[in-house]
């Protein structure tokens, strides 16, 4: 956290821990590393089970909203459903979810993976808290105005731009390797326009 002045929030993915309890000690002490928000999803991490049943996941998150209404500064808490990442996708599952995690203290709500720009709109008519909206997915991610028309409140780049510097990256080799070209410099910022974007 020393490295910026910029409020951070971090992916907690399940809170380390299954039980309510564990994640509500997961919210402390990421505060107490500085952070000022987190996500915690209702993915279990395990391949046989990979949710956490309904009212459980309801449970970690109202345990986490108890936390971080406890501490002495404002804490930003998300909420993930993540059932459009597995087998058997439900829209209509998905929106209970959220609809409960908000009913559970949720400050945001987010669910991967939603297929369209109408499932984006349902989610969001469904629930009157914010609702986050992950970009990144081939096929299902939609554009700013899109988005923001649907009622999107904040999108985010999960891996985005790691992916898009590492094929910029893997296309300069494979140009080198294949071709013993260097074209690709055509397209990239020179040394001192680099300089001055990062001061900028």
């Amino acid at each position: 956290m020393n490295a910026t002045d910029l409020p951070v929030s971090a992916d907690l993915e399940n809170g380390f821990g299954d039980a309510p309890e564990v994640v509500a000690e997961t919210i402390r002490l990421a505060a107490g590393a500085g952070l000022v928000g987190c996500t915690i999803e209702d993915a279990t991490g395990d391949e046989r089970i990979p949710l956490y049943d309904f009212e459980l996941a309801v449970e970690r998150i109202a345990a986490a909203t108890e936390a971080a209404q406890s501490l002495p500064f404002p804490f930003l808490l998300t909420a993930r459903a993540h059932n459009l990442l597995f087998a058997n996708p439900s829209l209509d599952e998905t929106i209970r979810r959220l609809q409960a995690f908000e009913k559970a203290g949720a400050d945001v709500l987010f669910a991967p993976g939603l297929p369209d720009i109408a499932s984006v709109r349902a989610v969001c008519s469904a629930v009157s808290k914010p609702v986050n909206f992950m970009v990144g997915i081939k096929g299902k991610s939609f554009t700013v105005a899109e988005l923001t028309t649907a009622g999107v409140k904040r999108i985010s780049l999960a891996t985005s731009l790691y992916r898009a510097a590492m094929t910029g990256f893997v296309e300069a080799l494979n140009e080198i390797r294949d071709e013993g070209k260097f074209s690709f410099l055509d397209r990239c910022l020179t040394t001192p326009e680099l300089n001055q974007l990062m001061r900028s």
